[in-house]
């Protein structure tokens, strides 16, 4: 279904070495966005040519100086080999002890803006790879050094070539980590907007919107990203734009979805995410997941697919907690999405355990507050398929229980429905496990099992129970001390004694 499709739309000579560089340069991409998957992460990305390796920088700190005044005195005075010059000038910069030589030097920023500004584009060309490889600095001073060029980046946004047009774009995303100032005078300068026309501008092409949904991330990552940049990026036309990549189109990239998703991720995580559920971004979200789910069913994982499903899952969980119970069928589209929830959870237990849970806490989600989906979970017969789950740690089998909890709190007849199923057994084990919030929710669901019918409670002595929870009051404290002792003297030791006597031949 979903395919990583090549967005770089460069000539490069063809060979082992480019080839190699692109592969390199994926992988690491991909390294990247897996390490947002657990925690929010803003990093730096650096774009090559096709026809370039992953540069290796080994000159010494002398070598890289000496070249970045030579090249800065030659473009200052060669006319016809200036091209020549700035392209030299860009593969040095890759150093950074000749990335701070670069600012050091007087008026080199004025000088860089003004082939950047001019009319040669070949030179417009490599001024802001010079540029892109000075964004991309590990040191922090650098970052201010280029403001200067920032206003003429954000023009540049509605126009030039595919190339230049991403170099711009990744330049302005490398700069936000590192400089407070630079956010600022970025946001003041309408770089908002400015995204905003670029996507709407560029909604077809590929690498134009992957790189769009990357630099507006590292904004929504700012720590005051909450106060100044997401009530701006929620009253301008990009949720609507982002959501409009989130399609289960098979023609269209996968990388870009995946920084577009990462970005109403961000979004759904603030106070006012409220306004993407009025743009529809529950139902669009949901949408997606079923594709996703259904792909995978049919064993069309895709490789990096788990990157799209990670920030879709959070977008709809983060969603659902605020979705009205009596809208939630409207926003949600059908149950069918509990079963494509249901597929991801037991597609990724073993090889991706954080997706996993994340599947795991959007289903707890979706059943928290209604009978529908607790409903379709059983009528769908996927319980059966959760009971299984909650042998697995790392937090699984904890979300997989509150799902089950959800739908036991539902309805008495659920309750029965999951004893049939084979839940007062494995609720057997789950109570001899050490993780004590896995006991204490054993606890509550066998509660309400016991409580929906006599037949659970006679199930639960024969396969005595009753020294699991004697064990569990003698050993444990708090909680989980006191929910034994009650079931035990108001709900089971007058059926162990019936049984008992019943036995007696």
């Amino acid at each position: 279904m979903w395919r990583l499709n090549r967005v770089r739309h460069k000539a490069g000579r063809q060979g082992g070495s480019s080839e190699e560089a692109r592969l390199k340069r994926r992988e690491h991409e991909k390294a990247l966005r897996q390490a947002r998957r657990d925690r929010q992460l803003v990093s730096k990305r650096l774009l090559l040519n096709e026809d370039e390796e992953q540069p290796e920088v080994t000159m010494d700190t002398m070598s890289g100086e000496q070249d970045v005044v030579s090249l800065l005195y030659k473009l200052q005075h060669s006319g016809p080999e200036r091209e020549t010059h700035l392209r030299a000038l860009s593969n040095t910069l890759r150093g950074p002890s000749a990335q701070l030589s670069f600012i050091k030097q007087e008026n080199s920023m004025h000088l860089l803006v003004s082939l950047l500004t001019g009319s040669n584009a070949q030179c417009r060309l490599h001024a802001v790879r010079c540029l892109h490889e000075l964004s991309h600095s590990p040191h922090t001073n650098v970052a201010p050094a280029c403001l200067p060029a920032t206003p003429y980046l954000l023009t540049y946004l509605s126009g030039q070539s595919t190339k230049f047009t991403e170099l711009c774009l990744y330049t302005l995303g490398n700069l936000f980590p590192d400089s407070d100032i630079v956010k600022e005078k970025l946001l003041a300068q309408g770089i908002i907007p400015a995204l905003a026309n670029c996507l709407e501008n560029q909604r077809h092409n590929l690498s134009v919107v992957e790189a769009v949904g990357f630099t507006l991330s590292q904004l929504l990552q700012a720590k005051d990203a909450a106060e100044k940049i997401i009530p701006q990026v929620l009253a301008s036309s990009l949720p609507t734009q982002l959501l409009s990549v989130l399609t289960p189109d098979q023609n269209f990239g996968l990388a870009p979805a995946i920084e577009c998703a990462w970005c109403l991720h961000y979004l759904a995580c603030s106070e006012d995410n409220r306004e993407l559920l009025a743009r529809g971004a529950l139902l669009q979200c949901s949408s997606l997941l079923l594709s996703l789910g259904d792909a995978v069913a049919e064993g069309k994982k895709e490789e990096g697919m788990e990157l799209l499903v990670c920030p879709v899952l959070r977008c709809v969980g983060n969603l659902l907690s605020l979705c009205p119970v009596d809208s939630l069928s409207t926003q949600v589209g059908d149950v069918r999405l509990a079963a494509a929830v249901c597929v991801l959870l037991q597609a990724y237990p073993h090889t991706q355990p954080a997706l996993a849970r994340e599947s795991a806490w959007v289903l707890n989600n979706l059943t928290a507050a209604s009978s529908d989906f607790c409903s379709a979970l059983l009528s769908l017969n996927l319980v059966p398929g959760l009971i299984q789950l909650l042998p697995f740690s790392q937090g699984i089998n904890t979300m997989v229980l509150r799902v089950l909890a959800n739908i036991a709190h539902k309805k008495k007849e659920f309750c029965v429905q999951l004893a049939q199923l084979g839940l007062v057994s494995t609720l057997c084990a789950t109570l001899k496990m050490a993780d004590q919030e896995m006991v204490t929710l054993s606890l509550e669901v066998l509660f309400m099992l016991v409580l929906s019918t006599q037949q659970v409670a006679d199930e639960f002595v024969r396969l005595g129970g009753v020294s699991l929870l004697e064990a569990i009051q003698y050993n444990s404290e708090g909680e989980m001390r006191r929910r034994a002792a009650y079931l035990l003297e108001h709900h089971l030791l007058t059926h162990s004694s019936d049984l008992t006597v019943d036995n007696v031949p």
